[in-house]
């Protein structure tokens, strides 16, 4: 692991999610910056493409059955493509409350890593074979990572799940 910004308080999501990049043994950089206005604006202030910034979205198939999809910056999530994928009929996406409680993050922060639970998760195909930015567990901190180790690392199941922004 490597820092490129000097240390401040972390928060307790922050320290969860950068505690589990650490116990995954994978290559990463964290990179701290002040709020941004856009995917633009992340990508350039951590130094990366746009399609390379990884959206961590939570999706429910069921009552207390949620998982992570990882999506690109560019991209959105095919609700039809995932559905099929997973076998179900209805997935939703809960609210900012719901979510907070079932992975300990707030939207905008939320990472597979370091979550209350370990949820599954789907990345898609555009991830691995480049370096991605994920969240780090806290508004403004993102850890940047091999995709491939990324999605090694999650378990991951890789699909096409994602269509253009």
């Amino acid at each position: 692991m490597s820092d490129d910004a000097p240390a401040q308080a972390a928060t307790d999501g922050e320290r969860r999610a950068l505690a589990a990049l650490e116990a995954s043994s994978i290559a990463f950089t964290v990179s701290r910056h002040g709020p941004v206005r856009s995917l633009a604006e992340a990508a350039q202030t951590r130094g990366i493409e746009p399609s390379g910034i990884v959206k961590t979205i939570v999706v429910r198939r069921g009552d207390d059955d949620f998982l992570f999809v990882l999506v690109p910056g560019d991209r959105t999530i095919s609700w039809p493509k995932l559905r099929a994928l997973l076998g179900v009929s209805r997935l939703s996406m809960p609210d900012a409350a719901t979510a907070k409680d079932v992975t300990g993050y707030e939207r905008g922060t939320i990472t597979p890593f370091g979550s209350l639970r370990d949820w599954p998760v789907v990345a898609d195909s555009r991830i691995p074979g480049r370096p991605v930015s994920i969240g780090g567990g806290a508004h403004g901190v993102a850890a940047t990572v091999d995709g491939a180790d990324l999605a090694k690392a999650l378990a991951a199941t890789v699909a096409d799940v994602t269509d253009p922004e």
